[in-house]
């Protein structure tokens, strides 16, 4: 009888706690009708209040005004601390007139918000650090704030040790005093903490990770070349952005570590064109890149994209991507066909969020404490550099005429909240315990999740080690799975991330995670099992080797990835089989095949060599090392240095090094006749025009970078010499190429 009891209260627990946990509610997401569009709309300046009127969203989202002028001025990015203060990165200096006077004077600052009151908007503002020179990345630690600013490379980190939010403590954290001469639209202009607990920079193959307190530098092979911003989702995929590149989003097959991989159909068709609801002149583009009703028709200035990860919002997981020049927001669908990922525009010739106020300029977007979506506006004229509105430019008239330049001095801070669901109220982890912050990394929000990751790694509280343990390792809680809405498979998946910044992974672990229920949990696993593979542990390995056959394609897809870092004859099989059992898994079949390539030494040299250079210009040495391997070496020889009576040495070559650049191109388009330097050589250069662009681009890179440590050319460049010569047949002889200096 007893026993019969028992399990009728057993029963009937488990039938209360079955109906206690919510269904997940749906919400309508119908897009609205767009308003009667001005092609060539006045410059008017508007209040907050009167631009939010003026922002366009589906129905049941509202924009909710955090902060504006003069509490904050030309806001850039923003960040929060783990103790919910808000810092802001405020370039005072930019573009203040159409010429960028005073543009790099260090008159710029980080201010940090407070929110007293806790109803969402800012109470205030306290200059956090000042003088500086166009702030442009702000990384909140601990109690300390990483800063970066525009043209140095090196990086401190600020702490305010009295409680007044003014930082009164500088220290050097990364030292490196070459200065950063790029445009400054095109410097690494966003770090981020990644779940691997490495700090990732938005441009550059170089990634850092504190260990024993010291900022340790690690080499990555062939980063993605980004610029303004970065994100990261839930399991630690990388997404980057090139405006200049007019590229809305990049580096998303895989995790930069191992390297760049662009797939054809990385977007649906038609991705790329966007749609502002305001006719939009001041395209650095011209006129190619207007429609004829006097839109944008494609992506020019993407910048400040973010993965949301709040829970405040039905948008978990998709990918907003600011484009300033249009007025608006994308939000992008991240699909899974095929095993690539594949972004589309879940609203037809329609964005999120577009605006008909002139001067709403977003350029950053983060997901927030409260579960909400930010948006940073910088509320101004002209939003593009100096370099893009000289005198000569489509622009400068365009900004004369319509007076962009009377703008500035102003910004504003947005979230977006549903009428549906109530916004988080704020919590600090700074002052939490190391057990209180085990419970966030299970958080709904992923801001919470990654912050208490974050905390727990940089104490180095090794006694946490035995409870992170027992998260990975103990499943999901029974209890637990039938309340709330926390996902605790994210939760086993921040304790491996927490317990390999702590130094602290074993096989035992490894091996555990490894037949996880989720296949994130086991994604990860497998990325830390890579340090076992590397040294010929054979019982990891055989476990690896056990998921070749795993029901998710991005397991293994990393399964592929991890096991090339074996590097033996077992691990090669494997993949092929993968390969073979997956013919129509496009990420698989490149992935491995790329993987089943045997890499020739003097590549991985010139990639060794080269690693501090963007990925496309490394990328250019290499397929120029090849190319000129193939053909240009036997004439020149392997090295350059020529082969007498046939050829010239290209090292230290006048032609070659020369500051007009042009005239390499110029040889290898058409070739080059009679004596070199007094010589004369048998038979003739042949010109290569039947070669594209890129083609003779990556040459040219080489002879001149590798053979010569002169700059490169690009593609764009051998496509103007080439249509400045297009008649010419016939070939250069060197007093015509002087003649034409």
């Amino acid at each position: 009888m007893r026993r019969y009891f028992f399990f009728a209260i057993s029963a009937f627990i488990l039938i209360t706690l079955g109906s206690c946990k919510k269904e997940k509610p749906i919400y309508a997401d119908v897009i609205y009708t767009k308003p009667q569009l001005v092609k060539d709309p006045p410059v008017v300046f508007m209040s907050p209040e009167e631009s939010m009127k003026t922002m366009h969203l589906p129905e049941g989202y509202r924009m909710e005004l955090v902060a504006s002028e003069p509490m904050i001025n030309e806001p850039v990015t923003i960040a929060w601390g783990p103790d919910g203060k808000l810092y802001v990165a405020e370039m005072i200096t930019y573009m203040q007139d159409i010429d960028g006077t005073d543009e790099n004077e260090p008159w710029s600052r980080v201010s940090v918000l407070e929110d007293i009151d806790g109803d969402g908007k800012m109470d205030k503002s306290t200059v956090f650090v000042d003088s500086l020179i166009l702030p442009r990345i702000i990384l909140p630690l601990d109690d300390r704030v990483l800063i970066g600013e525009t043209y140095n490379r090196s990086l401190y980190s600020y702490r305010d040790t009295d409680g007044d939010n003014v930082a009164d403590e500088k220290k050097l954290v990364l030292e490196n005093n070459k200065r950063d001469n790029a445009n400054l639209e095109h410097q690494s202009a966003t770090m981020i903490w990644g779940l691997d607990n490495y700090l990732y920079l938005s441009n550059g193959s170089l990634r850092y990770r504190f260990t024993k307190g010291e900022m340790e530098i690690d080499t990555l092979r062939d980063a993605p070349s980004g610029q303004w911003g970065m994100t990261q989702d839930e399991v630690g995929q990388i997404y980057y952005s090139s405006a200049g590149g007019e590229t809305p989003a990049l580096g998303y097959q895989q995790h930069p570590y191992y390297g760049t991989l662009e797939m054809e159909g990385k977007w649906e068709e038609g991705f790329e064109k966007v749609w502002p609801i305001i006719g939009t002149p001041d395209v650095q583009g011209g006129l190619r890149r207007l429609r004829e009703d006097g839109t944008l028709n494609h992506f020019t200035a993407s910048c400040g994209q973010s993965i949301f990860l709040g829970d405040k919002l039905p948008m978990y997981g998709d990918l907003f991507i600011p484009e300033p020049v249009g007025r608006l927001i994308r939000r992008a669908k991240v699909n899974l066909v095929n095993g690539k990922k594949v972004l589309s525009n879940p609203y037809d010739e329609t964005e999120f969020l577009a605006s008909t106020d002139t001067n709403f300029r977003p350029v950053d977007t983060q997901t927030g404490p409260d579960g909400c979506l930010y948006v940073v506006d910088m509320y101004r004229g002209i939003i593009q550099e100096g370099n893009w509105v000289r005198k000569g430019s489509f622009l400068r008239p365009v900004v004369e005429r319509k007076g962009f330049d009377k703008n500035i001095g102003k910004g504003r801070i947005y979230r977006i909240v549903h009428d549906e669901i109530t916004p988080s109220k704020q919590e600090d982890l700074l002052h939490k315990t190391n057990d209180e912050l085990l419970d966030y990394l299970h958080h709904p929000n992923g801001w919470y999740r990654l912050t208490a990751q974050k905390l727990l790694v940089l104490k180095q509280d090794k006694s946490t080690v035995s409870n992170l343990k027992d998260m990975v390792t103990g499943g999901t809680p029974f209890i637990g799975s039938m309340l709330g809405d926390a996902d605790y498979a994210l939760g086993r998946l921040h304790a491996i991330w927490t317990l390999d910044g702590l130094d602290a992974i074993d096989k035992p672990l490894v091996l555990a995670a490894l037949q996880d229920e989720d296949a994130r949990v086991r994604a990860a696993a497998l990325r830390v099992s890579e340090p076992f593979l590397k040294s010929g542990d054979a019982s990891v390995f055989e476990a690896v080797q056990a998921l070749k056959s795993d029901k998710d394609p991005e397991v293994l897809q990393q399964v592929v990835l991890s096991l090339n870092s074996a590097k033996d004859k077992m691990g090669k099989e494997t993949i092929s089989e993968i390969i073979a059992a997956n013919p129509s898994n496009e990420a698989i079949v490149t992935i491995g095949e790329e993987s089943l390539k045997e890499v020739p030494l003097e590549i991985e040299k010139i990639k060794k060599q080269y690693v501090l250079q963007n990925s496309n210009t490394r990328k250019r040495i290499v397929e120029g090392y090849n190319n000129f391997k193939n053909l240009c070496a036997a004439c020149h020889g392997m090295n350059g240095t020529g082969i007498e009576g046939m050829a010239p040495s290209l090292v230290g070559s006048p032609r070659v090094t020369a500051k007009d650049w042009n005239i390499p191109v110029k040889i290898l388009l058409n070739g080059l006749t009679g004596p070199v330097d007094g010589k004369e050589y048998s038979g003739v250069m042949a010109g290569m025009k039947q070669q594209d662009d890129d083609y003779i681009a990556s040459v040219v890179t080489y002879i001149r970078m590798h053979l010569n440590n002169e700059k490169g050319v690009g593609g764009w460049q051998v496509s103007k010499v080439r249509k400045e010569q297009e008649g010419r047949e016939d070939y250069w002889t060197i007093e015509e190429l002087e003649k034409s200096k």
